[in-house]
């Protein structure tokens, strides 16, 4: 039974704290930063086969084992590093999203050069404005939209690794691209007129 003064949330956001600060702080709340974008690509790479929860409690540790997710470092990893990086216990230690994550900086720069921003060019899979949702229920939340498939294709044709449309939209809802809190959760946004 929930107390009366407990905020009705979305079912995923389950009880336990580090989840429920994301989704009422973070989740679906529009990012033009870059480096954020960059941060949330790699973290949604990472979570492929995990759950959420398991990255956001590595989140801290992802943080000083990749500088930052500053894509320029990170694209001038070496073997040296990239080993370094199989050893640490913070992250998860997959050899293949590890190198994605590098190779991912160095495509990341590219389009930086292209777009003179990676906000430009990710936002405009959404026309550079969020797209609104009024799901009811977690269920009817799709897990991946046209958006998320021609955004997934772009980024693989570019050389991303790890970014299938599923791990597209995860993306997408978490950097406020498309609002999916469902219509009972205190985080709910309408569209504005």
């Amino acid at each position: 039974m929930k107390k009366k003064s407990e905020k009705t949330r979305c079912t995923w956001a389950n009880k336990d704290p580090l989840y429920i600060r994301y989704h009422d702080e973070e989740w679906g709340k529009p990012i033009h930063d870059d480096r954020k974008l960059f941060e949330f690509l790699i973290l949604e790479g990472a979570q492929a086969g995990l759950s959420w929860i398991t990255i956001l409690k590595k989140r801290d540790d992802y943080r000083i084992a990749f500088d930052g997710f500053d894509p320029e470092k990170i694209a001038g990893y070496g073997e040296k590093k990239i080993q370094s990086l199989l050893k640490n216990e913070g992250i998860v230690r997959n050899e293949l999203k590890i190198r994605a994550t590098v190779k991912n900086a160095k495509e990341f720069l590219n389009i930086q050069k292209e777009y003179d921003s990676f906000d430009k060019y990710i936002w405009g899979f959404v026309d550079q404005r969020p797209i609104y949702n009024s799901w009811k229920t977690n269920r009817e939340v799709p897990s991946e939209t046209s958006e998320s498939k021609a955004m997934s294709k772009d980024l693989k044709k570019r050389g991303f690794k790890f970014v299938g449309s599923t791990i597209c939209y995860a993306f997408m809802q978490a950097t406020g691209m498309v609002m999916d809190h469902t219509t009972d959760c205190f985080c709910f946004v309408k569209k504005k007129l």
